[in-house]
């Protein structure tokens, strides 16, 4: 199953009504399930927006791990790391703090980013 993240909306109480008469009518199953179509429907209208803007910013899409041994050898090329994820950016648990600010130039993540504390402050000013 993919993974997932919880996320809270408010409504009108009117519209959140709407909603439950749907879920009574037997659209959907409940309110959750109407919501997930909502977006599915609106992610799937601006589809090609999308793919243009992923393609033109660059952004890997799913989920990216960058653990020490990958960041290490980020660093033995000499070179720091830019990393643009529309999805999920995990930075593992192995990855120091001084590693991390040594091979990561800028963080872009449209979604969620995961990263130890010590990490995030770290690369406090790099992350946007």
């Amino acid at each position: 199953m993919a993974q997932t993240e919880k996320i809270t909306i408010n409504m009108s109480i009117v519209d959140l009504g709407k909603v439950d008469l749907l879920v009574e009518e037997g659209f959907y199953s409940n309110r959750t399930d109407f919501i997930r179509t909502a977006i599915r429907n609106q992610l799937n209208t601006h589809a090609e927006s999308l793919q243009h803007a992923v393609t033109r910013r660059s952004f890997v899409m799913g989920i990216v791990v960058l653990d020490r041994k990958s960041l290490e050898k980020v660093v033995e090329s000499g070179k720091r790391g830019s990393y643009f994820v529309l999805g999920m950016l995990r930075i593992a648990e192995d990855v120091p703090p001084e590693l991390a600010g040594q091979a990561i130039e800028k963080i872009v993540v449209r979604g969620v980013l995961r990263a130890p504390e010590p990490v995030r402050q770290a690369l406090a000013g790099r992350i946007a």
